[in-house]
């Protein structure tokens, strides 16, 4: 018998302790596997794009509604701004939400930072990147337009993609990424597009631009409706947490219904606009699982139908606003 208690306690002692941080909250972590392609594109979480697509889309319909002219270039050089502005803005969370132990419980898939398979540094370094490369980008479309007065707009669109949830005091941890999010996703990203474009902002660039930035907030309120339990664990006090479950849910649908309401105004004007219902195939099955799930990991699928909605809509705006 003191034979085999020495023996236990020399298997135990030659056991690796399992890493954990100082938060409770903290998961310990597990090995994964070397950093795959795959997890790169993960960490750019495409499913977000279709949110950075839909303004670029809608505000350049509303640009071409006023004339024959298409300014394709300016139109694509906006859409590659969008794009690179969300992906560093995704890469920046991960890192932020990593060092912070946010993403320790998260229920989607594990993050590159949080993971600890990839340095902190490394992943913050790609976020910025991606920043740069949208400035420079951005400031060709400035230097095409003469419009200078924008690179002060395009310094806000950056201060605010790394604040949401980076520095001491992020504002996506203060319920204030909703507002955020329907500013920048919704009235700068669309009204930018079609200014750029004709120098004008006309009512159905405007109408547009709600609409866009509703259907991101949705996409927020269901990404933080997955994860208000461990939210409320790390003491990130977003609008979902602040409001709770079912308050989120109603406000969820609000967020998707209300622009359907909007193409009706616009069939007012546009008549094809009807055609903007369709995207409801996609929005109808989001809501249902909002106000059914059972698992949070469902709201993943919630999540990619909203962003989905989003898209087909701004290509039947697109269609309406040039047909």
């Amino acid at each position: 018998m003191a034979a085999s208690s020495k023996s236990a306690k020399r298997k135990n002692s030659n056991r690796k302790p399992t890493r954990t941080t100082g938060n409770p909250a903290k998961k310990p972590i597990v090995e994964m596997g070397p950093v795959t392609a795959r997890d790169w594109i993960g960490a750019a979480r495409l499913r977000t794009l279709p949110l950075a697509i839909a303004p670029v889309v809608i505000g350049t319909g509303a640009a071409r509604s006023t004339g024959p002219e298409f300014h394709w270039v300016i139109a694509l050089a906006c859409l590659a701004v969008a794009v690179l502005l969300q992906i560093g803005v995704n890469f920046t969370n991960d890192y932020s939400d990593g060092i912070r132990g946010t993403d320790a419980n998260r229920v989607g898939p594990a993050r590159l930072t949080a993971s600890g398979r990839v340095k902190p540094r490394t992943v913050l370094i790609i976020g910025l990147a991606f920043f740069a490369l949208a400035a420079l980008v951005g400031l060709a479309i400035v230097i095409r337009t003469q419009q200078w007065w924008m690179l002060a707009v395009g310094a806000v669109c950056i201060i605010a993609a790394w604040f949401y949830t980076g520095g001491k005091k992020p504002y996506g941890y203060f319920g204030l990424g909703e507002v955020f999010v329907f500013v920048f996703f919704g009235l700068v990203a669309t009204l930018g597009t079609t200014w750029v474009q004709i120098f004008a902002l006309p009512q159905q660039a405007w109408l547009g631009a709600v609409a866009a930035g509703l259907f991101a907030c949705a996409v927020l309120l269901a990404n933080n409706l997955r994860d208000i339990d461990q939210d409320r664990l790390v003491g990130k006090r977003t609008l979902t947490v602040l409001i709770g479950k079912r308050a989120t849910q109603v406000l969820f649908t609000l967020f998707v219904l209300a622009p359907f309401a909007i193409a009706v105004v616009l069939a007012l004007l546009f008549p094809i606009a009807w055609i903007a219902m369709l995207a409801l195939l996609a929005a109808l099955p989001a809501l249902l699982i909002v106000w059914t799930y059972r698992k949070p990991a469902e709201l993943v699928i919630a999540l990619a139908l909203t962003s989905l909605a989003a898209l087909l809509y701004a290509g039947a705006l697109f269609w309406a606003f040039v047909g």
